[in-house]
């Protein structure tokens, strides 16, 4: 199917490239994939897409088993370019860019599809903002978030710039739904993946500008700026879904958690003991009223 040049090419590119053949399984996967997903060659050949890597929308809907993109290229034949995220061997969602076409064979018969996907993650931006908490001691050495001292530097900023500025922003208060039972249940080394699981969902499913931290335990903050109400429910509950839909496995099954939030839009007269108070009492409304929810407002 590929011969030695064009093998050479796509084993070289940074995105993820695979092919399926009629039936979804999956007969070829470059390096760019193993990089972006974490799953080797051998863990994915031979094997369909809901697998392992699972993609989900925004709304956490299983699309390898309902609207599978590459399903529908096979089909119709039309080509398709979509904002999806995939589970990392991880555990943690990844957002991709994902285009999907046929392959043909020499008389034109549809034999499979081809997926490239792309990491749509602010991953430089990450990165640099990484070295920089780094030089100021101000990185949580397991989440390699930012940690609370630097959350609260930049929430006084903030607060500082809508009083002089007028430029709006919001808080993400999150906390995981049941943390002690997971540590009781499998050890603190796997407590500690999930932190690390959780964490790498929520930083890397954020814009650039946002700051998101780990306040302590397993409860994170984030700073959301320019943003409005609905917007910031709507980035709760993308958060909270993709949370839902992570996970890793272990023998004795696949260890997945939920999280709570309380979301809320600073006002002019807020000092960060206000803003982080209103926050906090979302965050155990969200908590008293079922779990695995965002609340930006009690009802």
């Amino acid at each position: 199917m590929i011969n030695g040049f064009s093998k050479t090419i796509l084993e070289n590119l940074y995105d993820g490239v695979y092919f399926v053949d009629c039936d979804r399984r999956i007969l070829y996967w470059n390096k760019g994939a193993e990089n972006i997903s974490g799953y080797t060659r051998s863990e994915v050949i031979g094997k369909r897409c809901a697998d392992n890597i699972r993609h989900v929308n925004e709304h956490g809907i299983q699309l390898c088993t309902t609207e599978c993109p590459l399903a529908k290229t096979v089909d119709d034949s039309v080509p398709r370019e979509q904002n999806l995220y995939i589970r990392h061997k991880k555990g943690h969602r990844v957002p991709v860019l994902t285009r999907t076409s046929t392959l043909q064979d020499s008389l034109g018969q549809v034999i499979g599809a081809v997926e490239i996907f792309s990491d749509n993650s602010p991953v430089h931006s990450i990165t640099q903002r990484i070295k920089e908490l780094e030089k100021m001691v101000l990185l949580d050495p397991l989440t390699e978030l930012a940690n609370r001292r630097y959350i609260e530097s930049n929430l006084q900023t903030r607060l500082d710039e809508m009083r002089r500025y007028g430029r709006p922003f919001g808080i993400l208060f999150m906390d995981i739904d049941r943390f002690k039972i997971v540590n009781d249940t499998y050890g603190h080394d796997i407590g500690d993946k999930v932190l690390i699981m959780v964490a790498n969902t929520f930083v890397k499913n954020v814009r650039a500008s946002d700051i998101v931290g780990r306040w302590g335990g397993e409860e994170f903050l984030a700073i959301i700026p320019n943003i409005n109400e609905e917007q910031l429910f709507f980035t709760a509950n993308k958060l909270r879904v993709l949370v839902e839909q992570s996970g890793f496995s272990l023998d004795s099954g696949i260890v997945q958690v939920t999280v709570y939030i309380g979301a809320t839009i600073a006002q002019p007269k807020d000092t960060a003991e206000t803003l982080l108070e209103r926050a906090d009492k979302l965050l155990y409304y969200s908590k008293a009223n079922g779990r695995n929810r965002a609340s930006i407002r009690q009802l």
